[in-house]
């Protein structure tokens, strides 16, 4: 495999090789690049291109990707065109697994705003809450636009919320949408992963991936158009785990299924095992069917036989029969394998965009889409042996669906023209995102039998609308100077729906909802004693409790100006002032500046302050249950920032971040050369960061009145909590990083040759103490306010090092894409002893013991390579692959025996325990690849072909 990659490498760096002597060969080609076409984003001078720029801004070709390009969705294809961009999917992360989360120079999925056309673009009412990169945050969508419909991205890769306001902090992606008229074209896209770890790791196809793009314009009037875009996507799963290695059946699971040959269903006969008038019955029944299970000993039946309690009979079948079991019914620990990989999935979206002449001296325009998604992601295996598993319906256990179904609907229109010297453009966009969840194949473990298969949990929702009123104009001074203003309103909406009631609820025997005066006789347990637990298995619903509509406002004003001072030296400023109604005003600055040292060579630089408000996801969003304490009700669960528990365990309002940015660097053509570099540094403080914290708990035991862990037992039992989790504003952090691009096109006679390298590096971490409240810190919890896995989520689970080289040839009729990125290491949140010396090292921090060895995945270089053929000027057809040599990440820890830290002693040393235990990363061999982290996902080869048409 090595040998492969320096063969590869060698390709690649011989293709850029072969550009730069055949772009000597003719120096009089002149050829447009993309680069070179007048930017909408990061300035608002109309005229003004990406290398000329103060800022970086990447062009990047969107419609001639989706010919060539392994990736089909826009997420994926900025993965592997952008180094500075990170996005990959989930697996088992409930509603993570269907909208991938997606960052920008390293920086939080919600630091980042995303425009179309322009416009701001609503963000997802999913907020990530389970253990992934962007834990804590609500991102943008970008699956929900279709790529067919894009011409191109522009991303600004610099701060610019006093340009554009809030989440701007890492940067802007610009989204801009096809014009074309008279011309109909299509792209049909077949496809799926052959891999070695195809179908747990058996070989052969799996993932198979089917997608219809259609894209049509025509005119309106004589300078209008309108542009439609169709597309239609169905994948399927893949699955990367091996053979479970769990206990999976006891002796009483064994003798159940005699039982339900001969139609006795033995679990059906009771709800709490305790408190059955059946009891006869089913030790009659354990002991008939006890016959028919050929490999019971003699001394296990005996024991079964004399067992004349519901307790005894508990004791002689409290043992493991799995291997014999699994003969018995013709099954295979495979066939208990989760579904790791990338969820199932089927969309249909319909966009459209439009411009027009209203008047002479008046434009009108129109566009926005819909789009549906219906996912279906599982959990982990529901085993027959488990408490939560309803034997009775799933006998040999299952394993949970949530299906979940996506809209996403936006609309833009607005009118621009020309007042005197004034430019104006005024508009008003919505923008709505649902996330409805079903859970389906799945049990209430605490239902009466029998019970339901499939629950509506209820869903997320978030709109928003915005207003804008967008001036410009050019004034002729020193040697230009460009004048914008505006103003915005944005109207925003949060919304929890709560699912049906047997979603959520903990059912006694009788079908009640278990109360403060549920006696335990009453509650459902399984066959051992243990009590079941409520809602619907791998999800439950969101309680009527949880139910809410949240809205906010906010207006703005800002200036952007660009001057001219002489024919080199250009300056820009930008000012914004922006109040909401949740928590005040903020106002930022901008300042940047370009000088061309000389016609191919400018210096550029900028400084700037941002904010990202809060999302009313982040301030609202809760999802609790209650939990009965000495016959007491608690609640349990994340907690809204406005609740009773956040108010007196001294979690303050959640307030803006505010960030300071500066950046600096080159850009370079050399002409003859046909080469063009940039180079730039950058450097983002952002204080006040929210994150997600860990849970909370209330200490147990005794404490003295007055000590701090008394006051923080007394404030939880104000709250009516055990154990909560916030949103709160912890941590200040920077980010430090460097960006290179070197781009090179040429062509000499049909021939012509397009390469790009580019390079990303960047380095985040926490600056300052963590801020916390008193209670909480006063007694010893400040570590959850942050803790180590945030940590690493924050600062190391995504490729701090990312390249790219892309290589695009066209010779006559054929087209080839060779494209090479390099993912550099991350490190898993989880810890395990990596180095061998039988201690999981801890360090102390803020006066506690915390675990510090953490995996760390290696690097790894993916290789694409597409080969395309023009029948015709009409019809094309294209074969290639996405990882061809089928590179995996580095794999999971199995079980490993080792000792772990249990507190610090009276000199500030960690103290470790005396023996070792073990800890399974893998999860019984089925997180084969770290399910936390990932720099490029977990399916392997991607083999694909497509026919693009157009009539």
């Amino acid at each position: 495999m090595r040998k492969n990659y320096q063969k590869i490498i060698l390709i690649g760096a011989l293709f850029f090789v072969l550009d730069n002597v055949s772009a000597q060969v003719d120096d009089s080609l002149k050829i447009r690049t993309v680069e070179e076409v007048k930017i909408t984003v990061g300035s608002r001078n109309k005229s003004r291109v990406a290398t000329d720029t103060p800022v970086p801004v990447d062009v990047i070709n969107i419609s001639s990707q989706s010919v060539l390009s392994p990736q089909t969705d826009l997420n994926q294809i900025l993965n592997y065109a952008a180094p500075s961009f990170t996005s990959n999917s989930t697996t088992v992360a409930d509603g993570t697994d269907h909208i991938d989360p997606a960052q920008l120079r390293g920086l939080g999925p919600d630091q980042v705003l995303v425009l179309l056309n322009g416009k701001r673009r609503h963000t997802s009412s999913l907020v990530n809450i389970n253990g992934s990169p962007g834990r804590g945050s609500v991102g943008t969508d970008l699956n929900a636009i279709p790529a067919f419909a894009i011409e191109r991205l522009e991303v600004l890769r610099d701060g610019a919320s006093a340009q554009y306001g809030s989440d701007a902090i890492a940067g802007v992606i610009n989204v801009l949408m096809k014009k074309n008229t008279n011309k109909l074209t299509a792209a049909i896209t077949a496809g799926g992963f052959n891999s070695k770890g195809s179908n747990d790791h058996s070989g052969g196809w799996d993932g198979e991936k089917y997608q219809l793009d259609l894209n049509y314009g025509t005119n309106i009037g004589k300078n209008g158009f309108i542009n439609f875009t169709g597309s239609l996507m169905k994948r399927d799963d893949t699955r990367r785990a091996r053979a479970n290695t769990s206990n999976i059946f006891s002796a009483y699971n064994a003798i159940e299924q005699r039982a339900l040959n001969d139609g006795v269903n033995i679990s059906s006969l009771f709800g709490n095992i305790n408190n059955t008038p059946n009891s006869t019955q089913i030790l009659n029944y354990i002991k008939q069917y006890s016959q028919g299970v050929s490999y019971f000993t003699t001394q296990q039946l005996n024991q079964i036989q004399n067992a004349n309690t519901i307790s005894a009979m508990q004791a002689a079948l409290n043992f493991d029969v799995t291997s014999n079991e699994l003969n018995y019914r013709g099954l295979t620990r495979e066939n208990f394998n989760m579904r790791v990989g990338q969820s199932k999935l089927t969309s249909g979206q319909l966009f459209v965009n439009s411009e027009f002449d209203i008047t002479s001296s008046v434009r009108g325009y129109a566009f926005g889409g819909y789009s549906y998604r219906g996912g279906n992601a599982a959990g982990f295996y529901r085993l027959p042996n488990q408490n939560r598993t309803s034997t009775s319906i799933y006998p040999n256990g299952f394993l949970p669906e949530i299906a979940s179904d996506v809209i996403d609907l936006s609309f833009s229109a607005g009118v621009k023209g020309k007042l005197g010297n004034i430019n104006y453009d005024i508009s008003n966009t919505f923008g709505k995102n649902t996330f409805d969840y079903t859970i389906e194949n799945t049990a209430n473990a605490s239902m009466k039998y029998p019970s339901k298969t499939s629950f509506d949990a209820g869903g997320l929702g978030f709109s928003q609308n915005t207003i804008n009123a967008d001036f410009d104009t050019k004034v002729d001074w020193l040697q230009g100077l460009n004048i914008a203003f505006g103003a915005e309103a944005r109207f925003e909406n949060f919304k929890i729906k709560n699912g049906e009631e047997a979603s959520w609820a903990l059912y006694d025997i009788n079908g009640n909802i278990q109360t403060s005066t549920t006696g335990t006789l009453v509650k459902p347990t399984d066959f051992f004693g243990n009590n079941r637990p409520g809602g619907a298995q791998v999800f439950p619903g969101f309680r009527p409790e949880n139910a809410l509509s949240k809205g906010r406002n906010s207006m703005a004003l800002y200036t952007d100006t660009e001057l001219d001072i002489t024919d080199k030296w250009l300056v820009s400023a930008a000012l914004r002032y922006e109040n909401y109604s949740d928590f005040g005003s903020t106002f930022n600055y901008k300042l940047a500046t370009r000088y061309k040292i000389t016609d191919n060579f400018n210096f550029r630089a900028a400084h700037s302050t941002g904010f990202r408000a809060p999302s009313l996801q982040q301030m609202y969003f809760n999802s609790t249950s209650t939990q009965f304490v000495g016959g007491v009700p608690f609640e349990v669960g994340t907690f809204s920032n406005d609740s009773k528990a956040a108010e007196i365990l001294g979690i303050p309002q959640l307030k803006q971040e505010e960030s300071r940015s500066y950046s600096a660097g080159f850009t370079a053509k050399f002409p003859n050369a046909k080469l063009s570099l940039t180079f730039d540094g950058y450097y983002i403080r952002v204080n006040d960061r929210v994150v997600l914290t860990d849970q909370f708990s209330r200490p147990s035991g005794t404490y003295a009145d007055g000590t701090p862990l008394r006051n923080l037992q007394l404030a939880f039992d104000a709250a009516n909590a055990t154990a909560a989790t916030f949103f709160a504003n912890a941590v200040d952090t920077q980010t430090k990083g460097m960006e290179a691009v070197i781009s090179h096109k040429a062509s000499v006679g049909k021939i012509s040759l397009n390469s790009d390298l580019a390079v990303t590096v960047s380095k985040t971490n926490r600056v300052g103490d963590i801020h916390g409240s008193d209670v909480l810190v006063n007694a010893g919890q400040i570590n959850r306010y942050y803790s180590e896995a945030s940590r690493v989520y924050v600062e190391e689970a995504i490729p701090r090092f990312k390249a790219s080289l892309n290589n695009s040839v066209e010779v006559s009729k054929w087209s080839f894409l060779l494209r090479n990125v390099y993912f550099g290491k991350v490190t898993d949140p989880n810890v395990v002893d990596v180095n061998g010396d039988g201690i999981v090292q801890a360090q102390v921090i803020n006066g506690q013991a915390v675990e510090v060895e953490h995996p760390v995945w290696g690097g790894r270089l993916v290789t694409d390579l597409s080969v395309g053929y023009n029948f015709t000027k009409s019809f094309k057809l294209t074969l290639g692959a996405n990882n061809i040599f089928d590179v995996y990440p580095h794999e999971n820890y199995g079980p490993v025996a080792a000792k772990r830290a249990t507190g610090v002693d009276n000199s500030g040393n960690v103290i470790y325990s005396s023996t070792p235990s073990t800890i399974d990363l893998s999860n019984a061999n089925q997180f084969v690849y770290s399910r936390n982290v990932s720099q490029f996902g977990m399916n392997g080869r991607f083999l694909f072909a497509r026919i693009n048409m157009s009539f």
